[in-house]
């Protein structure tokens, strides 16, 4: 392998400046996908990479794609990649990591002059959050084939702008086709997101698998009355179904302990008045596991505590599962390109599966895939206080680069 190595200062440089644009008062980031700020960080990023000598291709899902050229430059490219999306209270590093990082490969890789057989590029994943619009991943989802392009760009946010027009609004409503091109591999660098890692004082993350995920919206729907005249009995209170509903959901989770994750993240009550019985209320539900069978009877289990529940109380339920992301086993090729740039290294490593979803996973249904991890403060992800030790992202980013050069020739 090359012993050519990352400028870390530079890495970290970049992602500090990068996370001035949506910068909260507590130290994190929100830089919701395709909003102003959104545009900025792409501005930025696309700037950086034109000065880096690479040429831009952008997508009609906005996916942005900075290409090296190689010395073939018709073999299909090795390329890395996340995302500059954020949550509303969303840290540094979630997503951003893994754009600079390939980067900084690029400019290293300029500053010593090598040159590779295939072309190698950086890539930005459009609304890999699902924050804004949900489901998460939609870009690299339509690049994947998992979606069309016409599902892609109609999704839509709470106020009803769809990401088709946000697109256009902002400026990165591309030309090229979505996906349909090879890749010769993909690799995607990321903090872990979790506290394995760093519990056992491990640096790099060798991830083989991610896991399963299952995205629903629950609405119940009651009747509205008067808190005080309203006897107990005659009651149709929507927040009481859900609250026994989301009680039911965290049991699910615990009942498929250690592996399973279920979670219900967001929730509207209406009327939302304080002597108002609620009428109505929205909720959405996530659940996790990296065996197939398993988040099934997860599933199973849910719809049937939903439908004895909105029966209990009397409620009209609409229950729809949004998004369905089947568990991923890696690439052995790629896998083994990351685990050998971290033993070359001299780098602790193990083997982990990734809880949480990434744009990987779905580039992995059409190109080599693997991921490579870096330790996070106490696991802490999707918050303002996440932080990672420079030194950890450096470490990564130098196995990205001898990964990328075994693949690139």
């Amino acid at each position: 392998m090359s012993k050519i190595t990352v400028n870390g200062e530079r890495l970290w440089d970049s992602i500090m400046e990068m996370g001035q644009i949506g910068a909260t008062p507590k130290g994190g980031v929100c830089r919701l996908a395709l909003t102003d700020l959104d545009k900025q960080g792409r501005d930025l990023f696309v700037s950086w990479c034109k000065e880096a000598g690479c040429s831009i291709r952008v997508d009609k899902m906005g996916n942005i794609f900075a290409r090296r050229a190689g010395r073939d430059d018709s073999l299909p490219p090795v390329v890395m990649g996340s995302h500059l999306d954020t949550q509303p209270t969303g840290g540094k590093f979630d997503g951003i990591y893994g754009v600079l990082s390939g980067l900084e490969v690029i400019r290293t890789l300029n500053d010593h002059k090598v040159e590779t057989d295939a072309p190698i590029e950086a890539s930005v994943w459009t609304n890999e959050e699902g924050s804004r619009f949900p489901p998460a991943m939609v870009a690299s989802g339509v690049f994947a084939g998992v979606f069309d392009l016409e599902y892609g760009l109609s999704r839509a946010d709470l106020d009803g702008k769809t990401m088709g027009e946000e697109l256009a609004r902002i400026g990165y409503a591309g030309e090229d086709d979505v996906g349909g091109r090879p890749f010769k591999a993909f690799f995607e660098a990321h903090i872990e997101q979790g506290p394995i890692l760093e519990d056992e004082g491990i640096t790099i993350g060798v991830v083989t698998d991610a896991q399963g995920q299952r995205w629903y919206e629950v609405t119940l729907t009651g009747q509205e009355a008067h808190a005080g005249p309203t006897p107990m009995a005659r009651r149709k209170d929507a927040l009481v179904g859900a609250a026994r509903i989301i009680s039911a959901v965290n049991e699910i989770g615990l009942r498929h302990a250690p592996l399973a994750c279920a979670t219900v993240g967001l929730l509207n009550v209406h009327p939302n008045s304080r002597n108002v019985i609620p009428g109505q209320v929205f909720f959405t539900i996530d659940f996790r596991h990296p065996d197939d069978k398993v988040l099934s009877a997860m599933d199973h289990e849910l719809r049937e505590i939903c439908e004895s529940v909105a029966n209990d109380v009397g409620l009209e339920m609409a229950f729809e599962q949004i998004w369905y992301s089947p568990p991923v086993h890696f690439n052995e090729s790629c896998v083994n390109s990351v685990r050998d740039a971290a033993i070359a290294a001299g780098l602790s490593h193990r083997d982990i599966v990734s809880g949480a979803g990434h744009d990987a996973c779905y580039i992995s249904r059409v190109a080599p895939t693997a991921m490579v991890f870096v330790p996070c403060e106490n696991g802490i992800s999707h918050n303002e206080i996440e932080n990672a030790d420079p030194a950890h992202l450096e470490a990564g980013c130098n196995v990205l680069l001898q990964a990328v050069l075994n693949q690139a020739g």
